[in-house]
């Protein structure tokens, strides 16, 4: 795939090596390089050079950092370890406000993960909401809690 535009969002990067956007995020730094920002209007954005390193740390499956990166792919494939419910714990999820919870923990490996197992979870760790806590810690946390012995 070839760079076509001199300068994309962070949202059309994503897109284009085939991510969710934050899932994008969660890589940026380690596997994928940081955006340069707009002096003017401070908005985030992938050059040209920038676009090409992104779309080859995708291609050879390799960060910046050097260290190995999977990907999964963003639509619902089915794989051997996967029964055909995926989407349906996704769509309960979402009723619980959980989706992106649910669905960051069946990126980790976590993919018999209920929305009620991720809700619960959160009700443990974070008694009192989350409120102002990042969606990056909540998310390793959580992850931590369900894959601990016991």
């Amino acid at each position: 795939m070839t760079v076509e535009k001199d300068a994309v969002s962070i949202a059309e990067m994503s897109r284009l090596v085939g991510l969710s956007r934050q899932r994008f995020y969660q890589l940026v730094g380690s596997a994928f390089p940081p955006p340069v920002y707009d002096v003017a209007s401070r908005r985030p954005f992938y050059t040209r050079e920038l676009q090409e390193i992104c779309l080859d740390v995708k291609r050879r499956q390799c960060g910046i950092n050097g260290r190995p990166v999977l990907f999964h792919a963003r639509s619902n494939i089915v794989t051997p370890t996967r029964t055909s419910r995926p989407r349906t714990k996704v769509s309960r999820a979402k009723a619980d406000g959980n989706a992106d919870l649910v669905e960051g923990l069946m990126a980790l490996g976590l993919i018999d993960v209920t929305p009620a197992q991720a809700a619960e979870a959160v009700k443990v760790l974070y008694p009192s909401g989350l409120e102002g806590v990042d969606q990056g810690e909540v998310l390793r946390t959580v992850f931590l809690h369900l894959k601990a012995p016991g």
